[in-house]
């Protein structure tokens, strides 16, 4: 018994005490950036975007919530490995024009509504060869969807589960004011809302699903754990290389690639055209658990 304790002691000792963040830290301080580039060189820290933003702000940006999955979950694993799924693939360049321009969702916890909103648009537009092609409002599903927490986050799922049953009006009739606000009547222009559903969704896990998912019918949302390290990315493939745990963030996949033998997703962020590659970042494969939770519907 004596010597259980003993060794007890011994863990919590070499273990240490948690590091807590605090909100009034700066979350990428330039000594961190300096030493994440100095001991890796698969992908860029820079201060340029990242600044002097604290913990606090940071955590606004990554502000979803994980939880048992909504929908049942489509496995096309077996079906892509069987036909093998192109090295290199984009969205962009298979459905010109249907890949909506990055957003910002600024200081609100509302990436789940932005990365659900923005997956249905491109797969409404890819759906229907182009001819539906607008842009969905985030706002609405902040606004709205009372299952979710409006600015102080949200579950993909359920923003899928809303767009599906009650569906989504174009940006342009309910504009972004990165607050909750209330949920509007009609558009801001006065005319009656016109509404966009969902349908058939289905949730993905793993690399292989969430390929079969994009090359069917477009750009998936999924959620990931987001570091202090990933606010300071600028480009390359970024893989968590320093700093505590911030927050779970929705964003989508619009397609992957491979440099130098390592699997990357090309996924579109909602930070803004300033932050990492003009708002889109590369990630490993399996970095962050981003391909463990994808989901995504038909249009």
């Amino acid at each position: 018994m004596k010597y259980f304790a003993f060794a007890a002691l011994i863990v919590l000792a070499l273990s240490g005490p948690a590091i807590e963040l605090k909100d009034s830290d700066l979350v990428c301080p330039q000594e961190m950036i300096d030493e994440i580039n100095s001991i890796q060189d698969s992908w860029t820290a820079s201060s340029e975007w990242v600044g002097q933003m604290t913990v606090a702000e940071a955590k606004l940006k990554a502000s979803s919530i994980s939880r048992p999955r909504e929908f049942p979950e489509k496995d096309w694993g077996a079906l892509i490995n069987y036909f093998s799924a192109p090295a290199s693939f984009d969205s962009r360049q298979q459905w010109p024009g249907c890949v909506h321009p990055i957003l910002n969702q600024e200081q609100c916890g509302s990436c789940w509504a932005f990365g659900a909103s923005e997956a249905l648009s491109d797969r409404l537009c890819i759906a229907t060869n182009g001819t539906v092609n607008v842009t969905l409002s985030p706002q609405y599903l902040v606004s709205c969807d009372s299952q979710n927490y409006g600015c102080n986050g949200g579950y993909a799922d359920l923003a899928w589960r809303f767009m599906k049953d009650t569906g989504v009006p174009t940006y342009s009739c309910v504009p972004y004011i990165a607050a909750d606000g209330t949920c509007p009547t009609k558009c801001a222009d006065g005319s009656a809302l016109q509404f966009y559903k969902a349908t058939s969704v289905n949730t993905y896990s793993g690399p292989s699903s969430i390929q079969a998912a994009i090359l069917a019918g477009g750009p998936v949302e999924v959620t990931f754990q987001v570091y202090k390290d990933f606010m300071s990315y600028s480009g390359g493939i970024y893989k968590h290389t320093k700093g505590e745990f911030v927050g779970n963030h929705c964003v989508k996949i619009i397609g992957w690639g491979n440099q130098s033998g390592t699997n990357y997703w090309i996924v579109a962020n909602s930070w803004g055209t300033s932050w990492g590659l003009q708002g889109f970042f590369w990630i490993a494969f399996g970095q962050c658990g981003i391909d463990s939770q994808g989901v995504a519907g038909s249009a």
